[in-house]
């Protein structure tokens, strides 16, 4: 079955003819003050190079050491040429002018930071037109701009949706996740992105946290294997070829273990770690070891504190350790205002987040602030010039690493990379992989493709915005047809033979199906596709991790005109399901499967075998979390409903025995109050 998404974004030649004349009409123009400014050309193949003049200045040359190009342009840089490459903006909030005019180093969007309309091909006109800008300045330094790649180039409308992480947790499988990795660095590349902000590197110990899905599990060691085979699908072997671009490992350091209650702004999310360091080097830090050994350049900091010192001020975590221990010797950048949250004022903030090892600041609106405080503040000796001669001289290495100065312009023959078929096979193989069969009492899966009569519930079953979760296209995410794409109903009916007949009611009520004397209509097999609703960070903070009560009833109901019940759940972490699961003779964990849903009935109806292991403790009910996994019982109502690395095969056929422990409901409802 094809799973490629419907439609599927091609170069257009007049816009890129447009982009390669203009570039070539505004660098001719421009007059550097100290020295011949970069020529442009086009080669054969499309690809916009930067070649030096035969007098060009050393750090122009790209056949010298990066280690002398970089001494070489540092020395030629003011203070406020230095500053400006230690500042990000978003991209709404920078009038472009100003990127010449302050010498702006990095640019992001942030979640739903698109341009409009939103195509690959706007955001390749967008990104290079902002670097027209930057290749205008003195020295000609690239920028880097950045985006939240977390699961695909997901803000990008056609893009390739992945499964998010817990998905592929689930998978266990390095190399798929390094494929991965693979695919979406072309498709950034495609339309001119060099940076990534992922993967995230949390080890989530309390489910209740919004970015839960974020994360790839519980496990250290699950973590570490994963998060650096996606690093090195992004990076490849060379991080200057065209199709790679620049990881960042994410949030340094212990944002997946901070403490129900302790943030003062969300529930859990922007909390406090409160371990000790022991804990902390033995459960957070491994996965950064695993991603510095992997290659990693950049590493964004937490917003998150340890033991009430925030991350963005604390100089013994980023520098003693991560850059003196470690030996990390990329460049830091701080998460989106993270500074701002430092205590004090906003000098104070600069100046302790710079000289704790913050390279570069995501500001990201009020960048003339931000300017002129660091300004000061160096002027004042409040931060020494080596710091940010430190700062500037990782940036400029790892531009220099990227190739930036050779490429700064994208290579608009890789826009065909978008959405790709291609991408759209891997992603549904990954889906595939990603799914975890909870129960399968009385062999109710594999489905039989010739069933008479199938019903199919819920709201998520036709509905690529919720099987996608956060962060997709917006940052929050949102329901509905929000990008291309095949649904889990989709597959259904792509999977059935023609003889077998499928119906669809969001709400299980399918009023309108009666048999002759007008009784309702039973299904041979009903299934359910229920969950939650997209959100991300802070939002998708919850305390009681309930099924919502529109899904229960859509359970309920289906579950009375079903001979077979099959329910899917979609989500971003274990939900409390003992509302439903006795009313399942099928249970299967689908998380966030991305654009490409309909791969989920590939599994469904035995294409493809169930190989999915959890990889989160799946709680009873919400009085259990967050668990101590040093004392977790393995049996009785004071067990985890299934343990971490559970998953049946559609083979096992024993009945899932499960023991009575009351109103379990009531407990884990009584826990939220």
């Amino acid at each position: 079955m094809n799973r490629a998404t419907p439609s599927r974004f091609r170069g257009s030649a007049p816009l890129l003819l447009t982009l390669l004349l203009s570039t070539i009409l505004l660098m001719a123009g421009c007059q550097a003050s100290s020295q011949p400014a970069p020529a442009v050309t086009a080669t054969p193949a499309t690809a916009i190079m930067v070649q030096p003049e035969p007098d060009a200045p050393p750090y122009l040359d790209p056949t010298l050491p990066i280690a002398q190009r970089v001494d070489d342009l540092l020395g030629r840089m003011t203070l406020a040429e230095k500053i400006g490459q230690m500042t990000q903006v978003e991209k709404n909030s920078i009038a472009p002018p100003d990127i010449t005019g302050l010498f702006i180093g990095s640019l992001l969007s942030g979640g739903g930071g698109y341009p409009t309309p939103n195509t690959p091909e706007n955001w390749l006109a967008m990104v290079d037109g902002f670097q027209e800008n930057a290749l205008q300045t003195r020295l000609g330094i690239p920028l880097i701009y950045g985006v939240d790649a977390v699961h695909g180039h997901n803000n990008v409308k056609g893009a390739t949706i992945f499964p998010h992480q817990v998905g592929l947790g689930a998978t266990r499988d390095p190399d798929l996740v390094r494929r991965i990795g693979q695919a979406t660095a072309a498709e950034m590349a495609g339309t001119g992105i060099p940076w990534n902000f992922a993967p995230v590197l949390a080890v989530v110990q309390d489910i209740r946290w919004g970015r839960t899905y974020e994360s790839y599990g519980e496990d250290a060691q699950l973590v570490s294997q994963l998060g650096a085979a996606f690093l090195q699908g992004l990076q490849g072997d060379n991080l200057a070829a065209p199709e790679t671009v620049l990881a960042t490992p994410k949030h340094y350091v212990g944002d997946g273990g901070v403490t129900w209650g302790s943030s003062a702004t969300y529930a859990i999310d922007q909390g406090d770690l409160q371990v000790d360091e022991a804990t902390l080097r033995a459960v957070h830090l491994p996965p950064y070891e695993a991603a510095i050994a992997a290659g990693a350049r950049s590493i964004m900091v937490s917003f998150s504190s340890w033991n009430g010192t925030k991350l963005h001020a604390d100089r013994y975590l980023l520098t003693d350790v991560l850059k003196g221990e470690l030996g990390f010797d990329g460049f830091l950048v701080s998460d989106w205002q993270a500074i701002d949250q430092i205590p004090g004022d906003y000098y104070a903030d600069v100046v302790t987040a710079i000289n704790a090892g913050l390279d570069m600041i995501m500001v990201p609106y009020d960048y003339r602030r931000f300017i002129s405080t660091l300004t000061e503040a160096v002027e004042k000796g409040d931060v020494p010039m080596a710091r940010i001669d430190d700062a500037v001289r990782r940036i400029l290495r790892v531009k220099f690493e990227l190739g930036l100065f050779e490429r700064p312009l994208a290579d608009p023959a890789l826009l065909a990379q978008v959405g790709s078929e291609s991408h759209g096979d891997l992603a549904a193989e990954a889906v595939r992989q990603s799914l975890v069969l909870l129960k399968n009492d009385n062999a109710a899966l594999p489905l039989d493709r010739e069933t008479p009569v199938i019903f199919v519930a819920g709201p998520a079953a036709d509905d690529i915005g919720i099987q996608s979760g956060g962060w997709t296209i917006e940052w929050q995410g949102q329901a509905g047809p929000i990008t291309p794409g095949t649904t889990i109903l989709d597959g259904i009916q792509a999977a059935v033979s023609p003889v077998a007949l499928v119906h669809y009611d969001r709400s299980a009520r399918f009023d309108d199906l009666t048999d002759a004397g007008g009784t309702p209509a039973v299904a041979d097999v009903g299934i359910a596709v229920v969950g939650e609703h997209p959100y991300a960070e802070g939002q998708g903070d919850s305390a009681s991790l309930a099924v919502s009560e529109a899904d229960l009833t859509t359970v309920q109901r289906l579950r009375e005109r079903s001979k077979t019940l099959v329910v899917v759940l979609i989500s971003g972490r274990p939900l409390i399901i003992t509302g439903i699961l006795d009313d399942a003779d099928a249970l299967v964990a689908a998380w966030l499967p991305g654009s490409e849903g309909g791969a989920v009935a590939d599994v469904l109806f035995g294409d493809f075998p169930f190989t999915g292991k959890l990889p989160f403790t799946w709680p009873r009910t919400a009085a259990q979390l967050p668990f101590d996994f040093a004392n977790l019982p393995e049996i009785g109502c004071d067990a985890p409903l299934f343990p971490y690395g559970y998953g049946l095969d559609a083979r096992d056929t024993q009945p899932l025995d499960l023991p009575e422990c009351g109103d379990l409901e009531a407990d884990a409802a009584a826990a939220t109050q």
